[in-house]
């Protein structure tokens, strides 16, 4: 399994187990966590999964692609923001602490 630590906008933390190849957002809304909306379903095609890394995960996890950049762009983007959507996990992201930043 791998541990997750999602924290809302205000400091709370919410730990989600889950397993290797989902990705962050399905980890999410799998287990509820406030603030992962997931329209689209994880086609990279919304950005309601925006999450903020970490910062001393950032260089585990690595940067957007192509697409998944043009959509931050549109969006309050932060220096580490990702779509939750393009990440999948791996046992390396064990202990992953993620950000959900407030949402409009």
């Amino acid at each position: 399994m791998i541990e997750i630590d999602f924290i809302d906008p205000a400091g709370k933390t919410q730990r989600v187990f889950t397993r290797e190849g989902y990705t962050l957002m399905e980890a999410a809304v799998r287990s509820g966590v406030p603030g992962i909306l997931a329209e689209c379903g994880g086609a990279c095609a919304c950005a309601t999964c925006h999450v903020v890394i970490d910062a001393a995960w950032t260089d585990r996890v690595g940067p957007p692609n192509s697409m998944e950049d043009q959509l931050l762009e549109m969006i309050d983007r932060q220096p580490n923001s990702r779509l939750g959507c393009q990440i999948k996990l791996k046992p390396a992201f064990d202990g992953l602490v993620v950000n959900v930043p407030p949402r409009d």
